[in-house]
């Protein structure tokens, strides 16, 4: 077991890797990266070299203007290929981040209706800003001090031990010791800020939930549960940021302290050295200087792969959220959806425990109209969510034409249904943008205004101070009930589908706007198949056909005169509505 542990963290980098691969960065911009990076830091090594002959020749009394000139144009070298690479490593970073949100975003958007029954959307949301962030961190501020940074130790290392190998064995040899400190605390930092990442998401979840309902939080004084929450999501964020805090408090010293001990010891044996003779002082005073480029850099890897472990643990949840099953949309296109739309010995289990569906089996022919009735809890929405495609049966199998749905393209399917639910779903945006959302075809004012006169909305939405133009608020919170529902309603009809699914349609609306509204989605049923969710069953009287849903199993079919003549609970549930004796 412990043998697999290390293993793992041994491979650590190469999801890293393999996702900013997948993006494609552009090789030209690398190699330039590279080639001003090698620039630079050639630049800032030939600098101690200048200073070295400059400061000899201030010793004998003599100075150059030549050396005093390259040393200028070193310095500026340094300067101009340095902000280059720079500035392309952050393009590079920007570029390949870009690329990751888009494939996180487009991902998600696919992932199935049960991802989101399961995860709170503030923790999606935190796979594509904070997650993406921090592996933008190390690609745009880390990635190019870490290539500048090995490049400059080589190269030091190498000049140092043509100037003087007894000195450089004496600054090289603390490296081993500090290898053993940082190596174990960056595993420590890995799993710490692993950790982290979980807990803001979390914390991104819990605000996320409590935003979005805060009239429900505030209606029933929720504030102080909420806040208590809130207060341990903080807290638990405040104690994994000070066990980080303990890590770098211990690295960041340490290095520190090694560049205060490497500095004396040079500056007290180099003195003694040249002193005696044996080193000029512009050779010791070129080796600190190599000695800084070389403990600097040093130091900036240590710093470099503190963020890398934590862009591994961002990285490895990314991967995990990619690597889920997305819907699959490919299958026929050219299909014309005017068969009959059939269940057949359908089953449906939610977290495959609870069943939802027991072997259902109806079918809803071509054009009619079915109603689902029964009591709250029987499967009717269910039925809607499996028509959608949002789940898959358990077993058996649904059609249309004799054709499953399945092979059908998702995105073909869906564009030929229309849905009104009783929630009443509005995006923030405009009245219009409502009205038309999810068409792939541009629609004019003239269509969008017969469909809102259809659902009788346009009335309301003229006396607007914007009309069209209104906004609505955040999911539709300026709107009444009854005003969303209608521009619900006014959707689906410009989205003129050929199948229609109606929860209870005209429950928010009064007395006059429901006969209206009534009569226009009678208008909008002919020549259409419609399934319709009844909790009131003076709205589905006259449907072809009713079928009666009790937990999960369909216990009586046919007319509402052949229900009320047969049917128990259907003659329950007539009486208590339609006042029947």
């Amino acid at each position: 077991m412990e043998e697999i542990k290390q293993k793992r963290e041994q491979n650590q980098w190469k999801p890293f890797l393999q996702l900013i691969i997948t993006e494609k960065p552009p090789v030209l911009l690398i190699s330039t990266v590279l080639v001003f990076s090698l620039l630079e830091t050639a630049a800032s090594l030939v600098v101690p070299l200048f200073t070295k002959r400059l400061v000899d020749l201030m010793a004998g009394g003599e100075v150059q203007t030549s050396v005093i000139l390259l040393l200028i144009g070193a310095f500026i070298a340094q300067t101009v290929a340095g902000g280059f690479s720079f500035y392309l490593l952050t393009y590079i970073g920007e570029k390949v981040i870009e690329g990751v949100r888009r494939r996180l975003w487009k991902h998600i958007l696919q992932l199935p209706v049960s991802f989101f029954d399961a995860n709170q959307s503030g923790e999606t949301l935190s796979r594509i800003t904070q997650d993406t962030n921090t592996i933008k961190t190390v690609l745009t501020n880390h990635l190019v001090t870490f290539i500048s940074g090995v490049i400059s130790i080589i190269g030091s290392i190498i000049i140092l031990v043509s100037l003087d190998w007894q000195m450089t064995v004496i600054m090289l040899g603390i490296i081993p010791v500090s290898l053993l400190i940082i190596m174990p605390l960056g595993r420590k930092m890995y799993k710490v800020s692993r950790k982290t990442q979980d807990e803001m998401a979390q914390f991104s979840g819990n605000l996320g939930r409590v935003l979005s309902e805060i009239r429900l939080v505030k209606s029933y004084n929720g504030e102080d549960i909420e806040r208590q929450k809130g207060f341990h999501g903080v807290q638990q964020l405040f104690l994994f940021g000070l066990k980080e805090a303990k890590i770098q408090a211990v690295i960041s010293p340490f290095m520190t302290t090694i560049l205060m001990v490497v500095l004396v010891i040079l500056i007290g044996y180099g003195g003694v050295r040249v002193a005696s003779g044996q080193l000029t002082a512009g050779t010791l005073v070129a080796i600190i200087i190599y000695m800084f480029q070389v403990v600097v850099p040093f130091s900036q890897l240590a710093s470099f792969f503190t963020a890398f472990q934590k862009a591994m643990g961002a990285t490895e949840r990314i991967q995990g959220l990619i690597a889920l099953q997305v819907e699959r949309y490919e299958g026929m296109r050219e299909t014309l959806l005017n068969g009959d739309l059939s269940f057949h010995e359908v089953a449906f289990f939610y977290n495959e425990s609870r069943l939802v569906l027991d072997r259902v089996s109806f079918t809803v022919p071509s054009n009619k109209t079915v109603a689902l009735v029964g009591p709250s809890g029987s499967g009717k929405t269910t039925v809607f969510s499996l028509i959608e495609r949002f789940y898959q049966p358990g077993q058996g199998s649904i059609t249309i034409g004799g054709i499953s749905i399945e092979e059908l393209d998702l995105s073909v399917w869906r564009s030929q249904i229309g849905y009104v639910s009783q929630d009443s779903p509005v995006m923030t945006g405009t009245i219009k943008e409502n009205i038309c959302y999810g068409l792939q075809h541009e629609v004019t004012n003239d269509e969008v205004y017969a469909a809102a006169k259809m659902a009788n909305a346009h009335d309301f939405i003229i006396s607007l101070g914007d009309g069209y133009e209104t906004q609505v608020g955040e999911r539709g919170i300026k709107l009444s009930g009854g005003q969303r529902q209608r521009i619900a309603i006014a959707r689906a009809i410009l989205r003129n589908p050929k199948i229609l699914l109606l929860d209870e349609a005209t429950s928010n609306l009064d007395s006059e706007s429901e006969q209206l509204v009534q009569q226009a989605i009678k208008n909008l049923m002919k020549g259409r198949t419609t399934l319709i969710i009844a909790h009131r069953l003076s709205t589905v009287i006259d449907a072809d056909q009713l079928l009666v849903l009790e937990e999960g199993r369909i216990t009586g079919k046919g007319t509402h005169n052949e229900l009320l003549q047969n049917h128990k609970l259907y003659q329950k549930l007539a009486k208590q509505q339609l006042k029947l004796n």
